[in-house]
């Protein structure tokens, strides 16, 4: 487990702010913030220096590119070695369409979060890249049918 970090009220201002907008110029951070831009600033290096902050990206819609099915898939292992976790590891790695994996407690083994553009891409991706796998043993798709709540923002 990684080390938590200390953060103080304009800490968590500056996260919470950035979660909403990533895109802030320093300038408009510091006036979210009631801090000046230089200050700001040095608080927004230090919390990306410490990993709080990792990066910046767009939202981007799925569907608007393309995209029109999301699906999470239970993923059970053929073997449970280290091996067999690492090639798993690698296969997930190395396949766009998933743009999340967690390893579980449970009936699976990982839970994997994908998007393809239709029902034959979904096909494709069970039938021709996760169940041929040497690592993997079953899985158990359950298509999304409505997405009522979506986001990365921490509750700060």
């Amino acid at each position: 487990m990684q080390e938590t970090i200390e953060l103080d009220a304009q800490d968590r201002a500056i996260v919470a702010a950035l979660q909403e907008n990533g895109a802030l110029t320093n300038a408009e951070l510091a006036e979210r913030v009631n801090l000046s831009a230089s200050q700001s600033s040095r608080r927004r290096q230090r919390l990306e220096e410490a990993g709080v902050i990792r990066g910046y990206r767009a939202e981007v819609d799925p569907a608007r590119m393309g995209f029109g099915v999301t699906v999470f898939i239970q993923v059970t292992l053929a073997t449970h070695s280290g091996q067999n976790a690492r090639r798993f590891r690698d296969l997930v790695a190395h396949t766009p369409a998933i743009l999340e994996a967690h390893a579980l407690t449970g009936d699976a083994d990982y839970l994997v979060k994908a998007v393809v553009e239709d029902l034959p891409a979904l096909g494709a991706l069970v039938n021709q890249v996760l169940l041929p796998h040497e690592s993997v043993e079953r899985v158990r798709s359950n298509v999304v049918l409505e997405t009522l709540k979506q986001g990365t923002r921490l509750p700060l």
